[in-house]
């Protein structure tokens, strides 16, 4: 009986360990997905300035980028793990604004993201090229959305995606709240290629600064 266990666990192990090694790790390159509106309460106005909407993603060890493009303007955020520092670049209107954040700032950003729990469910899909499974997030105040990632791509850094730290795959297609709207992102395509390092500098003039808390007390005034 005690050989029987054995060998099951080492039949575990080896199952466990082959499923490891086929998981491909995203270490450099970027995501680019597409962003819809789909709420279906929106104004078609409002569903229209998100026409060709993208949300690219670039990773570069302990850099990444995330640039969120669309017909209002652009918005883009530049981490890095290591040195534990943020901007923020926001691009609207003609007015270009850059808000710095430190490690603190950005721990409090990203806080109600880091304790997001997912059940996973045993139902799969197709997306695009991608194989993936459906899991359910569960966030703090009690939302909840769904989300189909794919288990055989992980991402090395974890701060890749703040939402989906806890996700054990890599998201391919999930619909979230923002404001009175809900948007939809789908991955569109996924490059390995190496990435420059001079994106992921921070810009040293052509913006206005200001602090993440000062820019947090002007929207509580607002």
């Amino acid at each position: 009986m005690q050989k029987c266990k054995g060998l099951i666990l080492i039949i575990t192990l080896l199952i466990n360990c082959s499923y490891a090694n086929a998981q491909r790790s995203f270490a450099e390159g970027y995501l680019s997905y597409n962003m819809v509106i789909e709420d279906a309460n929106a104004a078609p106005q409002k569903s229209n300035t998100f026409d060709g909407a993208t949300t690219t993603i670039y990773v570069q060890g302990n850099n990444i980028r995330t640039d969120v493009l669309s017909s209002l303007g652009k918005e883009i955020t530049i981490f890095n793990s290591k040195m534990n520092n943020a901007v923020i670049l926001k691009e609207f209107s003609g007015q270009k604004l850059m808000i710095t954040l430190t490690k603190e700032n950005w721990l409090v950003k990203n806080k109600m993201y880091r304790d997001i729990s997912f059940e996973l469910s045993n139902e799969f899909k197709t997306i695009g090229n991608f194989n993936t499974r459906k899991a359910i997030a569960k966030m703090p105040d009690g939302k909840t959305f769904e989300v189909y990632y794919s288990p055989d791509l992980v991402s090395a850094n974890k701060e890749c995606d703040a939402i989906f730290i806890n996700l054990p795959g890599l998201a391919i297609q999930y619909e979230i709240e923002s404001g009175k709207y809900k948007f939809k992102y789908t991955l569109s395509k996924i490059n390995y290629d190496a990435i420059q390092q001079s994106l992921f500098d921070f810009p040293t003039s052509g913006y206005r600064v200001m602090t993440y808390d000062i820019n947090q007390k002007s929207k509580k005034v607002d």
